[in-house]
């Protein structure tokens, strides 16, 4: 997403109503998590947040074997990193998909759309899966994935 983005474009580009994301930056500015003065995160929170809270907020449970789009450790940018076990993968179920695994939910139903288009966002929301759901080696891979990605976003300039 670039510098210059409004409520509206940015609901255009997640497929989702005005409102959803005028509730949600309310919310995340309510917790501390978004500075609306500079319209960005403020990423220390936001790191502590991730890494720490929303494992507890949003668990993640493995459902049954389910075609659908790889996730977690079996996604970008960890599937190059953790080496395959022959355990069966994380899929956000979608009849679609190339790959057979455990079904477990996206956090937004929007991310499934969105995959394809907007693929750092797809990244993203794989290490987050990730964090929720791998065991302690995955979990440290998927923190360093995040912690540089919110160092690379904390360093842009404002215009």
């Amino acid at each position: 997403m670039d510098d210059e983005w409004t409520l509206r474009s940015l609901a255009l580009r997640l497929g989702v109503k005005h409102s959803k994301v005028q509730r949600a930056l309310d919310r995340l500015a309510n917790a501390g998590l978004y500075d609306p003065m500079r319209r960005q995160a403020i990423p220390h929170a936001t790191e502590e947040f991730l890494l720490h809270a929303l494992k507890y907020l949003h668990p993640i449970r493995e459902g049954a074997v389910s075609r659908g789009i790889p996730t977690a450790w079996a996604a970008a940018p960890l599937r190059d990193e953790i080496a395959a076990t022959g355990d069966t993968p994380p899929v956000w179920p979608d009849p679609r998909g190339s790959v057979r695994g455990h079904a477990v939910e996206p956090l937004d139903e929007s991310l499934l759309a969105l995959q394809a288009s907007w693929p750092e966002l797809a990244e993203l929301a794989a290490l987050l899966d990730a964090l929720r759901l791998g065991d302690a080696r995955v979990r440290e891979a998927a923190e360093r994935h995040l912690r540089e990605r919110l160092r690379l976003t904390a360093a842009m300039p404002l215009e």
